[in-house]
This record gives C-alpha cells, sequence and structure tokens, in this order.
C-alpha cells in the first residue's frame, strides 16, 4: 500500500469518525428532546389519558345530566420497591354527568424512611380524557409520606356532560413515583 493511499484512507476514515460522532450527538438530543414533546402532544391530543396538571375551577352553570350514569372505575399503582401501600377507598363508582365527586386515595409508608413522590393520573379511554375535569386531586403536588404514616387524600372531580353518550365507563389511574433527589 502506499503512502498516498494510506493518507487518503486516513481521512476517510476521520471524516466517517466525525460524522458518527455528531449523528450520536444528534440521537442523544433528540432522546432528551422526546419527553417534552411527547407530554405537549399527549396534552394537545388527549393521546395517553392525560388529565388536567393543576386544578381547573368548575363551570358555574353547569348542568347535572340525572338521566344519566357513567360508572368511574379507580386504579392504583407504585414503582416497585418504593414500600408504599396505595389504593382508592372505592374501586368505582357510578356518577351523573356535571355532578361534583369526592372519593379518596389512601396510601400507607411501609418503609422506615419518608418517602416523597408524585402521582401521575391517567384517564382511559383516551377519548374521554379531556371530559375528566379534576378539580382538587393530590397528583397536583409532590406528597411527602413520613415513616408508617397512612394518609387519605382526596379527589375532587366533575365528568363534563358534553361527553360522548356512548362512553359508559372511564377509569381513572394514578402510579406513584418516587420524586427524584434534588443535587446536593
Amino acid at each position: 500500500m502506499t503512502t498516498v493511499d494510506h493518507a487518503s484512507r486516513q481521512r476517510a476514515n476521520q471524516k466517517l469518525a466525525w460524522q458518527l460522532v455528531l449523528v450520536s450527538v444528534f440521537f442523544v438530543g433528540f432522546g432528551f428532546a422526546l419527553v417534552p414533546l411527547y407530554d405537549v402532544m399527549c396534552r394537545i391530543t388527549g393521546i395517553n389519558g392525560r388529565t388536567n396538571a393543576v386544578a381547573e375551577a368548575q363551570d358555574a352553570n353547569t348542568q347535572v345530566d340525572t338521566k344519566r350514569w357513567v360508572t368511574v372505575e379507580f386504579l392504583s399503582h407504585t414503582m416497585p420497591g418504593v414500600g408504599l401501600e396505595f389504593a382508592p377507598e372505592q374501586f368505582s363508582m357510578r356518577v351523573h354527568p356535571g355532578a361534583v365527586v369526592h372519593t379518596n386515595y389512601v396510601v400507607k409508608n411501609t418503609t422506615p424512611k419518608v418517602f416523597v413522590g408524585q402521582a401521575v393520573p391517567s384517564v382511559s379511554p383516551a377519548v374521554a380524557a379531556p371530559y375528566f375535569q379534576k378539580i382538587e386531586c393530590f397528583c397536583f403536588s409532590q406528597q411527602t409520606v413520613k415513616a408508617g404514616e397512612t394518609r387519605t387524600m382526596p379527589v375532587v372531580f366533575v365528568v363534563k356532560p358534553e361527553m360522548d353518550q356512548d362512553l359508559g365507563t372511564i377509569t381513572l389511574s394514578y402510579t406513584f413515583f418516587e420524586a427524584p433527589k434534588a443535587p446536593v
């Protein structure tokens, strides 16, 4: 192999290496950008059953549709190994659209350590999410649960009467995550 071929091949390899570095940097950045992009898409389209992340004021002139019933089912999940017992007080209830409904979830910290976490809600089917309005919810802020503490946490909601008549059941699900620790 001549020195010209060797130098040419070395330049081509360096160029390829730089291209691969740039592609890698692009995809790492793209991976980090996917989380906020996904959240924006979910909020816009209602995909993934996202509900309001902050309290909404209830419309003053909402009429209760007493001729119609909607069953609301409640689910709860925790991440494995966090040491929480987390469950709804009721697993389902029938509600009239437009009525303000109060229910509770109960969390118990079974560990000897303080737990700081955040509950993330989801509504299914996803098409029902825009019609499920949370007025008060423990999911709006992080929760600190002391070692051995049991706490009852309220959820106040309204199923908007504008929801499609064919939707007879809505499932509200919460997943409790441990909050990321602040850097020291």
